[in-house]
């Protein structure tokens, strides 16, 4: 899969990552949020390094009433051979703490979603746009069939940019040209109150 565009410098084989990482289902590790703790150490385990993790907030379970709520976080690490091995290994994880991939927007054991590689825009800015733009009553019905980056809906979702606020606060959208800070102050309160720390 090619990963470099005209809009962007080509990552090298050491890069950095921002991932957001939920469950709002039991797996074998536990509740939710051991298995959010077992997954992190899981993916120290294989190679990542200089990991920085967010808080754990509480967040309602979309659409509403479709389950438990959500435990969500975010992290920040660095991963040897580039997007494509950060990607295998984000599945690898969740296939061990029992995700099932069968409806998309589903409740689930485990979701670690790769939101961006540096300031890589992937495949190309074109691509990138129609999937950021596409109508919200096409996002359920449509289901990318490579790799986005930065993932096209960060920006929408407070329980992504809260707790990346915590470890990457001034990470500078390369297609939007914002940072995490800007884009969650650009957000409805309403939206915001819904994510709640968690004690400790």
């Amino acid at each position: 899969m090619e990963l470099t565009s005209k809009d962007a410098t080509p990552l090298s084989k050491d890069s950095e990552y921002l991932i957001a990482p939920g469950a709002n289902l039991s797996s074998p590790a536990g509740a939710p949020e051991l298995t959010l703790r077992a997954a992190i150490d899981r993916l120290a385990r294989s190679g990542a390094r200089g990991m920085r993790v967010s808080r754990f907030f509480r967040t309602p379970c979309f659409p509403p009433g479709a389950g438990p709520d959500y435990v969500n976080a975010a992290a920040r690490l660095r991963l040897d051979g580039g997007p494509r091995r950060m990607l295998d290994l984000l599945h690898a994880v969740e296939d061990e703490f029992g995700r099932k991939r069968v409806r998309r927007w589903g409740q689930r054991t485990l979701d670690l979603d790769l939101l961006a590689a540096g300031g890589q825009v992937a495949p190309d800015r074109a691509t990138h746009d129609r999937w950021r733009e596409l109508p919200p009553e096409s996002r359920i019905a449509h289901t990318p069939d490579r790799l986005i980056l930065p993932h096209p809906r960060l920006q929408d979702r407070a329980f992504v940019l809260v707790p990346l606020a915590d470890v990457a606060p001034q990470w500078r959208h390369p297609v939007l040209a914002v940072t995490v800070r800007e884009m969650l102050a650009a957000l409805p309160p309403g939206a915001l109150a819904e994510v709640v720390p968690l004690p400790g």
